[in-house]
């Protein structure tokens, strides 16, 4: 959309919570978002300045808007939602779960039958869950079957069946982990009240069911049937020790939802903790990728919403790191300041960040394992993000820096198809500058690598990256005119600091998403470049090579300098010192000869070869 067609839709834009939708060519819906103010918040994308990648990505493919207005902020988060599921716009966060996840089933017969699942069918049995983990659910149906004496077979236990004897108990009877319904040695009121324990072991009520066996144990030991009342109490034991497993903060606590997230550029990190009666009885981490600029508030807000669902809580209360604007008033937000729930939120922000490690690593792990295949497609991916005229198999990375009052080195680095070629790597001593001089130093130096390239009629390089901002981005390419080279390469400057890359010329920078592959081989070409650099360094001061600025000055000794930089601490301060200050503290012989090296007009420095 150009600015004067927005411009002219601006006025009727109206100043209402509501719903917008961004539409591209062949009316595509690009992003569903909603709004307090839509006037402002539409207004947003093309008003101000926007430093997301993908947000300007996305603000370039915008061809048409429309918006609806609804009565209220809850509104218009439930229409949001609604459209994103119907549609799954792409610059939408996506939360659509392709998992089944495993449930218990308490199946709809005599006798019911308790077993793990992940077809839910409409046919009356009830479904506890879903687990996050079915090596959970194994785990509790296990524990379960070893307090709660439950028949695992599939035989049809009608009252007729039953009643002509057509069954015969099997070897789980005689290990008394059944009680023998088949044959009729437990009635179908006894196997009920069983599947109850069951309900209260799987919701976190456990106290209904530890005073029931408590008084099966008495019951039992009041009849002098000790070995009985052991077993019972092995079973208390038991439902004790899985309480004392499960993460207890306080009873008190009740049913709760608690939700933490942690963010990066890209990525954020949810982990949701089901609690019941006090327990901690479920977990569930999540990473979704942020596909344009949006509130975390906000995206939380979709999660928690998309979570509860899939996981059926009717939890009424939760439990979130900062205030949403939940579309349900019947459920309570708190943000916890002290007790057992800011200790829960803290133990859901553990996760979440554990998570966020373990995918870093999986990720660290899939791009060491990557083959040459991989590495191309970087390249184009590469070539895409920077819109280079040609694919970048050959890139070269140049830095320089300096030791404290010494003469500046230099570094670059060659890249050959995503790969460093170490073979290709070179050092500098840079040689016409005076003093630190970061621009002329990089002047120099890429001034002497392309005229030597030139030279030797050897090939140019498809992407130059310079390390560093405009000023150093702006002295490389006067050597690159210098040279006749501009149009022949494209160069590119990239911020020490927010890794931010700039074009010649361009008054914005590019930030490229934070975990792309394409920002992953730059920055791995920087930090390969600081490598080699500080390498260099580290060999010339071993060799004793490196000396101190104020040792070349002629008739000034080591002495001299040691004790100017003892009481300065720096070249750069020393410079700044008028010819008064250096000769109280070196006399006026040395102060003369010092005063003169730096302001002196031969220490401009002329661009090489000129």
């Amino acid at each position: 959309m150009k600015p004067e067609e927005f411009k002219a839709i601006l006025p009727i834009i109206p100043h209402q919570p509501g719903v917008y939708r961004y539409y591209g060519a062949n009316h595509e819906l690009l992003y569903v978002g909603k709004a307090k103010d839509l006037h402002k918040r539409i207004s947003s994308y093309f008003t101000r300045q926007v430093t997301a990648y993908k947000t300007r990505r996305l603000v370039s493919l915008i061809q048409h808007i429309e918006w609806t207005v609804v009565n209220s902020e809850q509104d218009a988060f439930l229409l949001e939602n609604n459209l994103i599921k119907e549609f799954q716009p792409r610059f939408n966060i996506n939360l659509k779960d392709d998992k089944t996840y495993p449930y218990i089933v308490i199946k709809n017969e005599p006798f019911p039958r308790v077993f793990l699942t992940r077809r839910r069918i409409d046919d009356g049995s009830e479904y506890l869950g879903p687990f996050t983990s079915v090596g959970k659910v194994r785990e509790l149906l296990n524990f379960i079957r070893s307090v709660v004496q439950l028949r695992t077979c599939s035989l049809h236990l009608t009252r007729q069946n039953i009643e002509r004897k057509k069954f015969r108990v099997c070897l789980e009877y005689h290990l008394g982990n059944c009680k023998g319904p088949c044959e009729g040695l437990q009635t179908e009121e006894d196997y009920m009240q069983g599947i109850e324990q069951v309900r209260n072991i799987l919701r976190g009520n456990l106290a209904p069911v530890i005073a029931e066996f408590k008084a099966q144990m008495q019951a039992h030991a009041a009849r002098l049937e000790f070995e009985q009342a052991e077993i019972w109490k092995r079973k208390i034991e038991d439902l004790q020790a899985y309480q004392a497993r499960s993460a207890i903060v306080n009873p008190r606590v009740g049913d709760v939802d608690v939700f933490s997230v942690v963010q990066d550029q890209q990525y954020l990190y949810v982990n949701y903790l089901r609690v019941l009666k006090g327990l901690v009885m479920d977990s569930k981490s999540l990473m979704v990728e942020a596909k344009v600029e949006e509130e975390a508030a906000d995206v939380l807000l979709q999660i928690i919403v998309h979570l509860r669902e899939t996981f059926r809580s009717q939890a009424p209360e939760i439990i979130v790191p900062f205030h949403i604007a939940f579309p349900d008033p019947q459920v309570k937000v708190t943000v916890p300041r002290s007790g057992d729930k800011k200790k829960l939120l803290e133990l859901s922000l553990k996760n979440a960040h554990f998570y966020r490690e373990e995918q870093e690593q999986k990720r660290r792990l899939l791009l060491d394992r990557k083959d040459d295949g991989h590495e191309m497609e970087v390249l184009r991916q590469l070539q895409e993000d920077l819109q280079l005229p040609e694919l970048p198999r050959h890139i070269e990375c140049f830095d320089n820096s300096n030791f404290q009052g010494s003469y500046p080195v230099a570094a670059c680095v060659v890249f050959r198809d995503g790969k460093p070629s170490k073979q290709d790597y070179r050092h500098f001593h840079v040689k016409t500058v005076q003093g630190i001089d970061d621009f002329a130093s990089m002047r120099e130096i890429v001034y002497r690598r392309y005229k030597r390239l030139i030279d030797e009629a050897r090939p140019l390089p498809q992407l130059v990256i310079i390390d560093g901002g405009k000023g150093q981005l702006n002295a490389a390419l006067e050597s690159i005119e210098a040279l006749g080279l501009r149009g022949k390469l494209t160069v590119v400057g990239l911020a020490k600091q927010e890794e931010e890359i700039f074009f010649p010329g361009d008054k914005e920078s590019l930030k490229l998403p934070y975990h792309s592959e394409s920002l992953r081989l730059i920055r791995h070409i920087r930090d390969e470049v600081h490598r080699f650099g500080i390498q260099f360094h580290r060999q010339i001061r071993s060799k004793g090579t490196f000396k101190n600025e104020l040792e070349a000055i002629p008739g000034i000794g080591r002495r001299t300098a040691d004790q100017l930089l003892m009481k300065f601490r720096s070249v750069k301060r020393i410079r700044e010192l008028s010819e008064d200050e250096l000769r109280r503290e070196v006399g006026p012989s040395r102060a003369r000869l010092i005063w003169n090296w730096f302001h002196s007009e031969a220490s401009a420095t002329p661009l090489p070869g000129e």
